[in-house]
């Protein structure tokens, strides 16, 4: 055992400095000097973090430089000693003010964000908290002092990607805890992050392949984040909706009364007496921006019972063309019945000109249309032998554009397999057009 005045414990204090200049040597050197720093136009100033290393009581602190591993042997570090760590903010004599800082906290790193905010006592909080899909473990279901909430900061907003449950638990907190909660592709897992995907992460990661695979949705908050910092002029919109099968029909892309906002740190900041949850469609990969859209669609049905075709769609817009998207609808075709889906687009086409909408083939159709075909006589055209779709109507979220395209030849809008009808820009009155249909 040492002397009294040696504490077997070492103890690494960060301390905000804003005096350093871009490019400073930062050898280890006494705790307490000080950096003279000629104030020039040209000079850049940035914010350092510094962590000292004290052995003792009479030890003045030795500066441990981030990323430099011997500086841990030149001020003495001794592993098998215990390490305690202090980490502290700022002295309240300092003028700064807490509604500029912003914490940001990962997993378990969330909760953490939380509790420094929540035990920061007075009438001015912490400006901004966000949770990047806030560990679940143990906080699901919790009361709010317990966890990340709303209560933590002047304002919340937390980022769900990973909470589909795997025996009760999932490594992502479902539940809100935040005033705008994200829960991009529906929360519970990721776009490129299925086991399938696993040899195109050997190809990145190598050995670390497998690792990556299972915490690639968990971390793909994090990767949203940063990419909405990354790519300004790509922000990613969420809506809000009660949950993700609403969302994918399409019936959720209003932006009035604050029911859209900016995911990651461009967010628009309301804080709200009450939460919402947004919901969005990513791509897989950074830019991770997509164009929400919603189609409505009505048919009348002349065959005389449900059918259960498959559709695709074109869309040419005054910048690109997409081809073929496929369309379900999920249940069999009845008339004078609307149908909304969701349809998500990678690249930006522009304003929406023309819609060119196919009934894709199929053996079972080909033979029922071929039949069809055969008991009519030649030269009298079948008047009830398949769909008549008059409009679809869309509306583009991020622009917020309502649109309606009308079939290109009215005189002739029955719809046949493998049969495809152009629809292009109209104004039609929605109470006439119902009238029309019924």
């Amino acid at each position: 055992m040492g002397s009294p005045l040696c504490v077997p414990i070492f103890l690494a204090v960060c301390i905000l400095i804003q005096s350093s200049t871009h490019g400073q040597s930062l050898r280890p050197e006494p705790f307490g000097r000080r950096t003279r720093v000629t104030a020039t136009k040209k000079t850049l100033l940035e914010t350092e973090t510094r962590f000292l290393l004290f052995k003792d009581k009479a030890n003045k602190g030795c500066q441990i430089r981030l990323h430099h591993a011997d500086t841990l042997q030149e001020c003495g570090f001794n592993s098998s000693l215990p390490l305690v760590m202090i980490v502290h903010g700022w002295s309240e004599s300092a003028p700064f003010s807490r509604s500029n800082v912003h914490l940001i906290g990962y997993s378990l790193g969330a909760h953490v964000a939380g509790f420094a905010g929540s035990y920061i006592s007075g009438k001015h909080k912490i400006g901004r908290i966000t949770g990047l899909d806030a560990a679940g473990p143990l906080f699901e279901g919790t009361s709010a002092s317990d966890r990340l909430s709303p209560d933590d900061a002047n304002f919340v907003d937390a980022i769900h990607t990973f909470t589909r449950e795997h025996m009760g638990l999932s490594v992502g907190i479902k539940q809100p805890v935040g005033h705008y909660d994200f829960y991009p592709n529906g929360g519970s897992f990721q776009p490129g992050c299925h086991f399938l995907e696993l040899y195109k992460h050997i190809a990145q990661h190598g050995l670390n392949a497998l690792s990556q695979t299972i915490k690639c949705a968990h971390e793909r908050s994090v990767h949203l984040f940063i990419d909405s910092l990354l790519h300004p002029s790509m922000q990613s919109t969420a809506y809000q909706c009660s949950d993700m099968d609403s969302f994918s029909q399409g019936l959720c892309l209003g932006c009035t009364k604050g029911r859209c906002n900016t995911l990651g740190y461009h967010i628009r900041q309301e804080p709200l007496s009450k939460g919402k949850r947004l919901f969005l469609v990513t791509q897989a990969q950074s830019p991770f921006r997509v164009y929400h859209y919603q189609f409505k669609i009505q048919f009348i049905n002349q065959i005389e019972k449900p059918l259960e075709p498959t559709f695709t769609m074109s869309l040419l817009g005054t910048k690109e063309e997409m081809q073929k998207i496929p369309i379900t609808l999920g249940e069999g075709i009845t008339s004078n019945k609307t149908y909304s889906f969701l349809i998500t687009l990678n690249l930006d086409i522009g304003e929406l000109m023309v819609i060119k909408f196919k009934w894709e083939n199929s053996a079972v159709w080909a033979n029922v249309w071929n039949t069809v075909q055969t008991i009519i006589p030649w030269g009298i055209k079948p008047r009830n032998s398949g769909l008549i779709l008059k409009t679809i109507r869309v509306k583009a979220g991020e622009t917020q554009q309502r649109m309606t395209f009308c079939s290109e030849n009215m005189d002739d809008l029955q719809l046949h397999p493998t049969q495809e009808k152009n629809f292009v820009r109209c104004e039609v009155n929605p109470k006439k057009l119902k009238l029309k249909i019924k």
